[in-house]
């Protein structure tokens, strides 16, 4: 049992830890990716959140006008800024 224990530590160490770790890089590596027509896709979808948010705005300007006691939604989102405007660095394609 003595001789056992080391040889059973050593073959972990050095064959059970880096077997684990390069299988895990293999998996990251060969996982799916974001496409150009999934980016577009995307813009697409923020840009028509954007026109509704305005729409949902206006009607909310209308009501609040008509009737003095309504009372907005959560506020006026256009006051951030646009994600794609902030300057920052564009996403890694690489994963």
């Amino acid at each position: 049992m003595e001789f056992f224990m080391p040889v059973l530590v050593v073959g972990i160490l050095f064959l059970g830890l880096p077997w684990l770790v390069f299988h895990y890089v293999t998996k990251w590596k060969t996982a799916p990716r974001m496409t150009g027509e999934d980016e577009q896709l995307l813009d697409e979808m923020y840009n028509l959140a954007r026109r509704l948010e305005d729409r949902v705005t206006t009607v909310e300007r209308i009501v609040a006008a008509d009737n003095p006691d309504f009372r907005t939604g959560l506020g006026d989102y256009r006051q951030q800024p646009d994600y794609r405007l902030e300057g920052q660095r564009p996403l890694d394609r690489r994963n």
